[in-house]
């Protein structure tokens, strides 16, 4: 869990997108993420995260909805979503906060 505190304290906005290689909606979305990752280029960063090799960073932040997505900057986190989400929308919100 310290590796994560270090993680979020980052000053650019941070999107954590929690995943499992078994569910099939996680899966299709890895090259949205890809996508969101190529459109912030230095401005932001784009983290997937386990949950079958995370279980106690998953039951600390209570993820129990895959697939989950948080923003955070500066180690507060300002956005949280359960479901599919679009590149746009997702592009939208890490640039919403730089």
């Amino acid at each position: 869990m310290s590796k994560f505190g270090e993680l979020i304290d980052d000053n650019q906005p941070l999107l954590l997108f929690f995943f499992n290689n078994e569910d099939a909606l996680t899966v299709s979305m890895h090259p949205v993420l890809k996508d969101v990752a190529a459109a912030l280029g230095d401005s932001g960063k784009v983290i997937k995260i386990d949950t079958q090799k995370n279980e106690k960073l998953c039951e600390a932040l209570r993820v129990k909805v895959l697939p989950t997505l948080m923003i955070y900057k500066a180690g507060e986190m300002l956005w949280r979503q359960s479901g599919e989400q679009d590149a746009n929308t997702l592009i939208s919100l890490m640039q919403d906060h730089k």
